[in-house]
């Protein structure tokens, strides 16, 4: 059974290099869990960090509201009824290995793995029963995600304090993963929305620019602009190019602990293809994102952010979360 439905997109979220939610404008920004990475100067060496990232995307919005699920039933689209979505459980689990010359130039490598739970009424629903041949289906899948390698080079000056970001997403995720049809008249398996899948098929470009300084010895403070873009194509599917804008302030005034502040901004176009939902998928989100790192030892450290929405537009109608929750560790050799 092929079934083709309004897609909402989860996220993978990469460490330090923003790793965009395809066209998904409602699950979160990417945020930096410590910016010290961005710069190349200081010791050269290896870091491992390994994050685990929870999204309960639980909330239905259209543009800078919420909206009730008998409400956007009702919504008729320009290929036809809009599809209702219960919710999108994203488990993320990434394992970045980020190494440092100590001079000019590092490289970064970004290995997500996704678990994700989604349930959808399709599109013959009236918001709380589902219709017949509307497209329902549930879906559990538990994958490797799309790898990202970026460089940086912060060689243009001797402080080191600014640089550029350059690097490429690969489609080494499945995005041919199936559910289960939901639906009694149409039983069997069921397509997920291509945004669903733990890859979207195409190869990324990947450019930023960032600058990192001090205000004091006490006061640190970062800025860093990236933009994703599919160079590619994949089966009538082209993910939406994404702009992040991050900005931080982080004391260092304790011995042990550092507090941080963040402001994670987000754009991101519409998906666009045959199999594509260019209704509901793209748009702006703004995230306050509080954190600590705390240091185990000179070379481990554990850290903790949670991300709360000040800002939400998207296009059509998406599930949203109403805040995202981020640990790791990270280990210096």
């Amino acid at each position: 059974m092929n079934m083709k439905k309004s897609s909402l997109i989860a996220t993978t979220i990469a460490l330090l290099f923003p790793a965009f939610a395809h066209a998904c404008a409602s699950c979160g920004c990417t945020l930096s869990s410590d910016w010290d990475g961005l710069s190349t100067a200081g010791e050269a060496g290896f870091k491992l960090d390994v994050r685990y990232d929870y999204l309960n995307q639980n909330q239905l919005r259209s543009g800078t509201s919420t909206i009730s699920p008998a409400a956007a039933s009702q919504i008729q689209t320009s290929t036809g009824a809009q599809e209702v979505e219960k919710f999108t459980k994203n488990n993320y689990l990434t394992a970045s290995l980020d190494y440092n010359s100590g001079r000019n130039w590092g490289v970064n490598v970004v290995v997500p793995y996704i678990r994700r739970d989604h349930s959808t009424l399709g599109t013959a629903s009236d918001g709380s029963t589902a219709g017949s041949d509307g497209g329902q289906y549930d879906s559990s899948t538990s994958s490797i995600g799309d790898v990202k390698i970026v460089g940086r080079y912060s060689g243009f000056a001797e402080e080191h304090k600014w640089g550029i970001l350059f690097g490429t997403k690969l489609p080494t995720g499945s995005h041919t993963l199936t559910g289960t049809s939901t639906d009694a008249t149409n039983p069997g398996t069921a397509s997920i929305d291509r945004g669903l899948q733990p890859g979207t098929g195409t190869t990324d470009l990947i450019l930023g620019v960032f600058y990192a300084d001090a205000v004091n010895e006490d006061w640190s403070y970062f800025a860093q602009s990236i933009v994703q873009t599919a160079l590619t194509t994949s089966d009538d599917y082209k993910p939406g190019t994404g702009i992040n804008i991050n900005g931080g302030l982080r004391y260092n005034g304790f011995n042990n602990v550092k507090p941080m502040l963040q402001l994670n901004a987000k754009y991101v176009k519409h998906d666009t293809g045959a199999n594509a939902d260019t209704n509901s998928t793209g748009g702006t989100l703004i995230y306050f994102s509080p954190g600590l790192v705390g240091n185990v030892t000179d070379r481990v450290s554990l850290y903790s952010f949670v991300q709360v929405p000040v800002y939400q537009n998207v296009r059509g109608v998406q599930l949203a979360p109403r805040y995202t929750a981020s640990v790791g560790v990270k280990v210096s050799f």
